[in-house]
């Protein structure tokens, strides 16, 4: 039986940094600057909305701006009250500027609205020319969004530079606590100390130390003045999940967990009642009905749409193979496996050699892979290859976003080793997804990917499928991966 170390007996750790006194007023300055920030933008943007109205207006159409002023102090209180409603500003560490960018749209809406609402019951109020509203509410959104990216820009760097930083410890030193030990360490700019793990278990091999039993968690959340634990360990009892929460609550730390997404179905639950008892209702995802038709008809649109915009790129690129690589096809048509394991012919330009697997049979392609012809690296590197997927996309066999289809050579592998892996068959193939988007892509772990995959399946709504797709080219710039 594998010993356990007592709770008395918790390792310290070398080489941590002290928490800095320059890192609290980091935090402390950038909390003032937020609500300083957003109060600028809408300034800012009402202004610019009525300097825009009076140039596309007739003369006398406007009252003179200084009028306007208590309408726009109404408007920046209701918008700072109404982000702080809307958590905006509770600080996270991880959220995407996409999501910030959504967030903002809502929370600037309805406080527009409660603005408006209330002036309307003002009997002195003066009659605002909706146009000017229409603005105003577009150029906030955009600048209250482009005052907070300059903001955390400035946030990241200090965390880069080490002086803001947060301490942060890995219930699990199993499989998923190194998944979310490499997510950390390769995310710099998130400013985490990964401390250590804690673990019943010893744990030699782990890359971090294991710094005691979870009987140890209050101790080590006090000892080394820890801010967030993550949990990262399926076998967890109930009794040991309610202990870590009561810990972390006790020493005003946050706790997150990271599910197990091959044993636990991850949808979305909301609280409900029946007959006065509370449940937990499992939100439907599926695409059927409007779902279906609302992604079917945006599929066709957009890619209609991109074809006929890209055609010039489209022939350009197909002379250029033609020219850099004479001899073969233009196009690569290879047989994937799409929604519910049907298979399709999946449609791209060709970027290898025609040769390219007589000896070696299906691979996947690598880094330098010399089946690949120079112009061919060119056009991996930039997704430019996956192009006339679009045309996929509009005969139905694929949608924009979904999980990427596989070979059935592989799928076939694939099913054998990775648990729930046909489940990400539920939904159509897509050009892009979420793991894409998250730098999963080429060599990296199928397992990883599939959790990615699963977490789509499982959470797909329109919007999420149109934050995909923002995140997109950004993604293609960096090109993680990509060869």
């Amino acid at each position: 039986m594998t010993s356990v170390r007592p709770a008395s007996q918790v390792r310290s750790v070398p080489g941590l940094r002290p928490v800095s006194a320059w890192g609290r007023l980091v935090r402390l300055l950038y909390r003032a600057a937020l609500p300083l920030s957003d109060a600028l933008g809408v300034v800012v943007a009402f202004i610019a909305a009525y300097e825009l109205r009076a140039a596309t207006g007739r003369a006398g159409e406007l009252s003179p701006l200084p009028q306007y002023f208590p309408t726009l102090a109404l408007l920046v209180v209701s918008l700072i009250f109404t982000f702080g409603l809307s958590r905006l500003y509770v600080e996270r560490r991880a959220t995407s500027h996409i999501d910030l960018l959504g967030a903002l749209f809502v929370a600037v809406t309805i406080g527009n609205v409660i603005a408006m609402a209330i002036t309307a019951l003002s009997l002195n109020a003066l009659d605002v020319p909706r146009l000017l509203l229409v603005f105003a509410w577009a150029l906030t959104i955009g600048l209250v969004w482009a005052g907070r990216m300059l903001l955390a820009e400035v946030l990241r760097a200090a965390r880069l530079a080490g002086v803001e930083s947060e301490r942060l410890i890995i219930v699990g030193a199993g499989e998923d606590g190194h998944l979310i030990l490499h997510k950390v360490l390769g995310a710099p700019e998130l400013g985490y100390q990964v401390v250590g793990f804690v673990d019943d278990e010893p744990h030699p091999e782990a890359d971090r130390p294991v710094l005691g039993p979870l009987s140890a968690v209050s101790d080590l959340l006090q000892r080394h003045r820890v801010r967030e634990v993550v949990v990262a360990h399926p076998g967890l009892t109930h009794l040991q999940l309610l202990n870590l929460v009561a810990a972390c609550s006790s020493a005003q730390a946050s706790l997150k967990i990271f599910p197990d997404v091959f044993q636990l179905v991850a949808r979305e639950v909301t609280v409900s009642e029946f007959g006065g008892l509370p449940m937990l209702q499992v939100r439907d995802v599926n695409l059927h009905g409007w779902n279906l038709l609302v992604k079917r008809a945006a599929d066709v649109a957009v890619s209609g749409a991109m074809l006929i915009i890209l055609a010039p790129v489209l022939i350009a690129v197909a002379l250029a193979i033609k020219l850099t690589s004479p001899g073969g096809p233009v196009f690569f048509i290879q047989e994937r496996v799409g929604m519910d394991g049907r298979p399709f012919p999946l449609v791209k330009f060709r970027s290898m050699r025609v040769d390219a697997e007589v000896e070696s049979g299906p691979v996947w392609a690598l880094p330098e892979d010399d089946r690949t012809t120079w112009f061919g690296r060119l056009i991996r590197r930039y997704s430019i290859d996956e192009l006339p997927q679009l045309v996929n996309v509009l005969v139905g066999d694929m949608s924009l976003v979904g999980p990427r289809p596989e070979r059935p050579y592989f799928v076939e592998q694939f099913s054998r080793l990775i648990p729930r892996y046909a489940e990400r068959h539920q939904e159509k193939a897509g050009m892009t997804g979420w793991a894409q988007v998250n730098g999963l892509r080429g060599q990296t772990p199928i397992g990883e990917r599939t959790r990615y995959d699963l977490f789509y399946v499982e959470h797909w709504s329109p919007a999420f499928d149109l934050k995909i797709l923002l995140k997109t080219l950004p993604a293609i710039i960096r090109g993680r991966n990509a060869y």
